[in-house]
């Protein structure tokens, strides 16, 4: 049988040069990703490179470019803050304080990169299969919308969303102030909890629903007296009364707590199966703008972060097949629908096939393998240890088929000895996220939209395209192995470079905070912000406020509070579109020629 082997050679750019230009926000994680994946930087003199692009050159490729820009010209979107306004993502973030607001950290900007690299790994990958594709263009205002997919689908649906849309949510303070998340999955579990703790039963029964939608509504509005029944408790009674109740209690770490735990972990490992035979012959070849074509995927994902690794995947050409347990998977009933299937569950996996699986019985296991024997990507999210205790880990597919590329994607990727669950809000909140995506005027708190499965995904996806590159160089399969610790590493950087330096790795007070108007509101850019807060906006239609701010050489935007309102806004003619459910979709996050 043949078994992985960790190696410091598996760089799939090892033989490739490059050099980049454009906004430093996004930048420095495109070099980064590129430095961790082998490519060297090119010695070209600053400002040899047109503004946002990226040539990758050298070895036996030909040269590939990525052009990178925030969004179409003479739309005013023109930095992070007026992606995140324009895009949905203020007002997704800001449910739970009830008006928009603006993520703190650079998120679009860190998506962009992940997806340019994802753009050019994918340009390479088709060039050695036969593809001619080697110029990529990405644009931030679509990896906003991206980020945003699951929540513009649910606006746009058929029916309106099962828990209500309001102001709310966790974290939860204990009596001695300290600040914590709380998560469990089982309703059973979350009334054990707060039974521990003597909160009015009315008040449980009221909770577990908004509290279990938090996922999909980005807000969770539930009665006051659990926040009263937390605050009553110190922390070492209330995580007495999560080990009683199977609960998960996490306090937030703050970022120099982080900062001084950190391990320098890329936020992906690649590691080389030891060969036993070429791959496969592969099925039909790229065509332009699909270098994934020919390729099968098999994910075996639930929720979000491996299921969106899949789709991108599918949107650059592969054949996506789900493995769904026995009766199909859940989620596609979760309101609200569209045509009867759930939107959100559309918007990460319309155009995958699908095939039901029990991984409990040893038949269904062997047939899953036999899958894989003829599959170039397997890709799940099981809980830690589950692959190897049912038989379906790396070593298990590995003698049937070498040339697999086996991707994990994680929570915690086998980092911390002391891992909690491994989910979205909880490793926001284990990792300081609550602290650098709230400016320093704000208290901590994870953000209620799904920050890490979304970013968790895109590094999924990364790493999946850099073994299929991997592969193709070396003739025999790859591990790849990713996680929402990795997507928080990434996304925090900056905040915790400032926290090495000893300087408050949070933003200033009122950082990213729109400016309200007569009937709705306006987000300046980053570096306007500052001079446009000294107007008084709130007497004006958001027209007319716009033109003010623009007569003073300001720039700003409308900000987007109805996802609804998307499909028809002026900023995205004709990007957003409907699938043969009826529901919204999202351009895909780059093009190809």
């Amino acid at each position: 049988m043949a078994s992985p082997v960790t190696t410091q050679t598996a760089q799939p750019l090892g033989t490739l040069r490059f050099d980049t230009s454009g906004p430093p926000e996004i930048t420095s994680v495109l070099s980064g990703h590129l430095r961790l994946l082998g490519a060297q930087a090119a010695d070209t003199a600053p400002g040899a490179r047109p503004a946002g692009h990226t040539v990758l050159s050298g070895g036996d490729f030909a040269p590939a470019e990525a052009r990178t820009t925030w969004a179409s010209r003479g739309t005013g979107i023109d930095d992070e803050a007026t992606v995140q306004a324009a895009t949905g993502i203020m007002a997704v973030h800001g449910r739970r304080d009830g008006e928009p607001r603006g993520l703190a950290a650079d998120f679009t900007a860190a998506a962009t990169a992940v997806l340019t690299v994802q753009g050019l790994l994918a340009a390479l990958l088709g060039q050695a299969r036969g593809c001619s594709a080697a110029q990529v263009t990405t644009r931030a205002d679509r990896a906003g919308l991206l980020a945003v997919s699951q929540y513009v689908a649910a606006a746009g649906a058929d029916e309106g969303e099962a828990a209500e849309l309001a102001p709310g949510g966790p974290p939860f303070v204990s009596a001695d102030g300290i600040l914590f998340e709380l998560e469990t999955l089982d309703a059973g579990v979350w009334a054990a909890f707060w039974r521990a703790l003597q909160a009015p039963a009315d008040a449980v029964r009221a909770g577990w629903r908004p509290f279990q939608f938090r996922y999909a509504t980005a807000c969770a509005p539930f009665p006051q007296a659990l926040h009263t029944t937390a605050q009553a408790h110190p922390l070492h009674r209330i995580r007495q009364a999560a080990s009683v109740s199977g609960a998960e209690v996490c306090v937030l770490r703050t970022l120099a707590e982080r900062a001084a735990e950190h391990d320098g972990a890329a936020p992906w490992a690649l590691d080389v199966l030891r060969p036993g035979r070429m791959p496969r012959t592969p099925g039909p070849g790229p065509v332009l703008g699909r270098p994934l074509a020919g390729l099968t995927v098999l994910e075996a994902g639930r929720r979000i972060q491996a299921p969106l690794a899949a789709h991108l995947l599918g949107l650059l050409g592969a054949d996506v097949i789900r493995i769904e347990p026995p009766g199909g998977d859940p989620l596609r009933g979760m309101p609200p629908a569209c045509s009867g299937i759930s939107a959100r569950w559309l918007a990460l996996n319309r155009g995958k096939q699908a095939v039901e699986v029990d991984i409990k019985a040893e038949a269904d296991r062997r047939r899953l393998r036999e899958m894989a024997a003829e599959a170039d990507v397997f890709l799940h999210n099981w809980a830690p240890g589950k692959a190897a205790e049912l038989g379906l880990d790396a070593d298990d597919f590995a003698s049937a088929n070498p040339a697999l590329v086996y991707a994990c994607t994680s929570g915690w990727g086998g980092r911390l000895a002391d891992a909690p669950m491994g989910t979205d809000f909880v490793v926001q909140a284990r990792t300081g996220v609550g602290e650098a995506v709230r400016p320093d005027d704000e208290k901590p708190a994870p953000s209620l939209m799904t920050l890490l499965d979304v970013f968790g995904g895109l590094l999924g996806a990364e790493a999946v395209l850099a073994g299929l590159l991997l592969r193709e160089r070396i003739g025999h399969g790859v591990r790849v192995d990713s996680s929402l610790l990795g997507a928080a590493d990434v996304l925090t950087a900056p905040a915790l470079r400032r926290a090495v330096r000893g300087d408050n790795p949070r933003r200033p007070a009122g950082f990213r905070r729109p400016l309200p108007t007569a009937e709705g509101w306006v987000a300046p850019g980053d570096d306007c912000a500052a001079a446009a807060a000294a107007h008084d906006l709130r007497g004006l239609p958001t027209d007319d406020a716009l033109r003010l701010l623009h007569t003073h050489g300001l720039t700003a935007t409308r900000v987007t509070t109805d996802l609804s309102d998307l499909p028809h806004d002026p900023r995205f003619t004709g990007s957003i579109s409907r699938d043969a459910h009826g529901a919204p979709v999202v351009p895909d996050p780059w093009s190809f020629a």
